[in-house]
């Protein structure tokens, strides 16, 4: 096999399986002569090869099937080939009547299954039967009540057992079942089709029973004579459910909470499900840890059970409450109830049904219904505040009109018109595409009446051929096209000025070329933006082709300039910049940078720590850039605009020298309100009065410092202090923790499973569109999400619809069954997520 197989913890390719199938580029199975077959068969590769002998029409439209199952059996690193038996010196597969009618899997040379054409009668069962055959050591099939007994007894406390009912083999439950078996190498895997089977284990199973999967518990079994513990799947069987369904069965079965309930999370409020407290006393522990196990094992796959303290919850939690419940919807408070026994915990759960809560001080909470148009709309659940304000957003029409969209066939026309042209490529199901595509239409609306600069948008869901040729791998993502085949991608903030400001800056070539000492004051007296300067003569080759670089680099974010003429000493003599230097000109003031390295990378490293202002705001979008400082923080928290006093007794103690050790800033809370969670993770519910001087010092221990609030802010008073917290006379206020700071759950990484490494996802190309070359080295870090943290939208909102209904299909029909899967089954198959 070409993939390694990932364990239960690794983030399978089957989430993205379905959206791959669409996405993949038709490829033709191989025609080979009948004499070449044998020596391209890669060793140790999967071939499936079929020998065509007729042209009758069952084989034909085996033929059609096998075409379009091509790639995914390519993913699997299995190749197709087709040998045509009337063309060159006949094979023995050829001559050989048997051959008729069937279909042949080799490893290499060496011949593992014959398949009849008949078996294999659409892409599911093509594919299913493939991976059936490669993973025959690992998928059994069971056909006797003995020979399931017999398998568990074999797996007891080594191994857990996926099985599965499929109404035949070849179907699709059977494909979702063998992509499963696939990717998880650490459960063993069976299936029946035998009625009888299932029933041994399901009583009460209609005469047709529906596609049925259970996970047995056999690696915790120790009894010999009893089958294993079985969780059935209530969900139907698809690749993203069957996954779903492992990723619960692979949580601790109890989990012990040590912290308040409001800040507990688990994979199953990932997963929208509910989280179940069983409050525990010190005296009764064991009987409530056998009470909790209990209720897992009624509930496991539809709730999270967690064993509690008294001591880890409020005061004013009435003592007689035994049970906490927390549901996945935002903001939801943890309900706190009385409950007589496991019955009432397990229809909480399972009808939904609960006593009212007992706390005095809650309130009846009344349940509102939104109706809109005579239809009732049902809450969405949802874990991902992107997603949530899509939803909520659902019924906004985007004023697109302004925006051009963008086909293959139209892409390098559309180009060719103009010397700039911002393209936003996106997915029309993924969240983040269509949050960022509102800033984009403001950012269009802004820009109406300015034609030498052109908007367009590409769906890369119905043209990923064409996001591929322009290196496109993750969504959303913005690139600018300018002159001579350039083009510049975006990495910054999602906010319309930022946008904006990189469209703006991206339409000057950088770095400009001046030619005169006129020019040059000219240049360095723009006022909208930050321009840099470079001053070299002409021994300096390698400093200046070095600054050429770093524009390049840099275009789109900076303006650069050059000179390096004959009279350049003139210039560095009135600036007074020692060659080779870089003249950085704000508005406010200008700074002067000699150059003593003379690499792109150091170059630019030199102007991006240069652009840092000396006494800056700090926000949620400019902290990266100063936390990558690795120095201490001195940062004044004011509820508002600083006083002109304690400003400038912060600029005095930002000098040259001191921002050599650490960094003076502040933060307006009205500006950023995130700065109030802040305060309160550092100083708990008694917040210290405002405004609040604070040493943080986040790279070395983690301590925070608090300036007493009896002292003025001065560089005087400020400057002592600092000495006293370092040698160590001062108590620090807080201590943050020595744990990385990752989010509370896993993201789904899908910009991982898009890597050439995992062919499933591979994205082809089919042809040439457009010539454009990416003449800059890379540019600033990336600022986007990846398609790992984002969700599918779950509605047929407008947003997606006004996406939908502007696409140029161009004459086929590409496009329209991603639209109406996206808008039938898939916003539910990714709900959960």
């Amino acid at each position: 096999m070409p993939w390694p197989k990932m364990n239960m913890c690794a983030t399978p390719f089957s989430l993205l399986f379905l959206w791959a199938t669409y996405m993949s580029a038709t490829r033709q199975a191989e025609d080979l002569v009948p004499l070449e077959h044998l020596s391209s068969l890669q060793p140790s590769k999967a071939s499936l090869v079929y020998f065509r002998r007729d042209t009758s029409p069952s084989a034909e439209m085996f033929l059609e099937q096998l075409e379009k199952s091509t790639e995914a059996l390519r993913d699997y690193g299995i190749s197709v080939l087709k040998v045509n038996c009337h063309s060159g010196k006949a094979s023995g597969y050829c001559r050989d009547d048997s051959s008729e009618g069937k279909a042949y899997l080799f490893r290499g040379h060496v011949l593992l299954r014959e398949l009849p054409t008949d078996a294999l009668f659409s892409v599911d069962a093509i594919v299913a039967n493939m991976l059936f055959a490669l993973l025959f050591n690992e998928v059994k099939y069971v056909a006797t009540v003995a020979d399931l007994q017999k398998l568990e007894d074999s797996l007891k406390g080594h191994r857990d057992l996926v099985f599965a009912y499929v109404q035949a083999v070849g179907t699709a439950e059977h494909r979702a079942l063998m992509e499963a078996a696939f990717v998880y190498d650490s459960l063993k895997f069976a299936l029946t089709t035998e009625v009888m089977v299932l029933r041994s284990i399901r009583s009460g199973e209609p005469d047709v029973p529906s596609s049925k999967l259970f996970f047995c518990h056999c690696k915790v079994a120790t009894d010999l004579d009893r089958p294993c513990r079985r969780t059935l799947m209530g969900q139907p069987l698809t690749t993203l459910n069957i996954h779903r369904f492992l990723k619960l069965m692979a949580e601790p079965l109890v989990a012990e909470a040590t912290e308040d309930p409001e800040k507990v999370s688990t994979t199953h409020l990932h997963l929208g499900l509910p989280l179940i407290f069983i409050l525990a006393h010190e005296e009764t522990l064991e009987a409530d840890k056998g009470t909790a196990e209990f209720v897992a094992w009624q509930l496991l796959g539809k709730a999270g059970v967690l064993l509690l303290s008294r001591s880890s919850i409020s005061l004013d939690v009435l003592p007689r409450c035994n049970v906490a419940l927390k549901t996945p919807e935002e903001g939801a408070p943890v309900k706190y109830l009385v409950l007589k026994d496991v019955d009432e915990i397990i229809a909480l759960v399972e009808n939904g049904k609960q006593r009212e809560p007992t706390q005095e001080r809650e309130e009846e909470e009344e349940e509102e219904e939104e109706e809109e148009d005579g239809e009732n709309y049902e809450q969405e659940i949802q874990d991902d505040e992107v997603v949530e304000s899509v939803i909520r957003d659902r019924k906004r029409e985007l004023p697109l009109e302004h925006i051009q969209t963008l086909t293959e066939d139209s892409f390098a026309p559309a180009l060719a018109k103009t010397n700039s042209t911002a393209v936003l490529f996106y997915a029309s199901w993924e969240a983040v595409s269509l949050v960022v595509m509102q800033s984009y239409a403001e950012v269009a609306a802004r820009l109406q009446g300015t034609p030498e600069i052109m908007l367009a948008k590409v769906n890369c869901w119905d043209w990923p051929d064409l996001c591929a040729q322009q290196n496109v791998t993750q969504f959303p993502t913005i690139k600018m096209y300018v002159e001579a085949g350039r083009w510049l991608a975006y990495s910054g903030m999602w906010g319309v000025e930022e946008m904006l400001r990189f469209i703006d800056l991206s339409r000057t070539s950088c770095p400009v070329k001046l030619t005169t000492a006129e020019e040059v004051e000219d240049y360095l007296r723009i006022k909208t933006s930050v321009s840099v300067l470079g001053l070299f003569d002409s021994s300096m080759s390698e400093a200046r082709e070095a600054f050429v670089g770093a524009g390049r680099v840099l275009s789109g974010y900076v303006t650069t300039g050059i000179y390096d003429e004959e009279d350049v000493d003139i210039l560095s003599h009135k600036y007074k910049a020692p060659l080779p230097a870089l003249l950085l000109a704000r508005p406010e003031a200008r700074t002067v940078i000699q150059l003593s390295k003379f690499s792109v990378q150091d170059v630019v490293e030199v102007i991006r720590r240069a652009l840092l202002e000396t006494f800056p705001e700090i926000t949620v979008g400019n902290l990266p850039e100063y936390f990558q400082l690795e120095k201490p923080l001195l940062l004044l928290f004011s509820d508002g605009a600083l006083a002109e006093s304690q400003e400038g007794e912060m600029r005095r103690l930002a000098t040259e020298e001191r921002r050599k050790e650490f960094v003076p800033c502040w933060m307006n809370l009205k500006n950023t309100p995130a700065g109030r969670r802040i305060l309160k993770a550092y100083f708990g519910s008694s917040l210290p009065p405002l405004p609040l001087l604070l040493w943080i010092n986040l790279h070395s221990g983690g301590q925070v410092f608090a300036f007493p609030p009896d002292q003025s802010v001065s560089e005087a008073n400020v400057l002592a202090w600092i000495e006293k917290l370092k040698s160590g006379q001062e108590v620090p206020s807080a201590v943050l923790s020595g744990d990385e700071w990752k989010p509370r759950l896993p993201a789904y990484d899908f910009l991982s499973m898009m890597e050439p490494s995992l062919p499933e996802f591979t994205i082809y190309s089919r042809g040439s569109v457009g010539s454009y070359q990416k003449e800059e080295e890379e540019g600033p870090p990336r600022g986007k999400a990846s398609l790992g943290m984002a969700r599918e939208d779950p509605t047929e909102d407008s947003v997606v619809s006004e996406l939908e209904k502007d696409q140029l299909t161009g004459g086929d029909l590409r496009g329209t069954a991603p639209r109406l899967s996206a808008r039938e089954k898939q916003a539910k198959r990714h709900a959960e997520l």
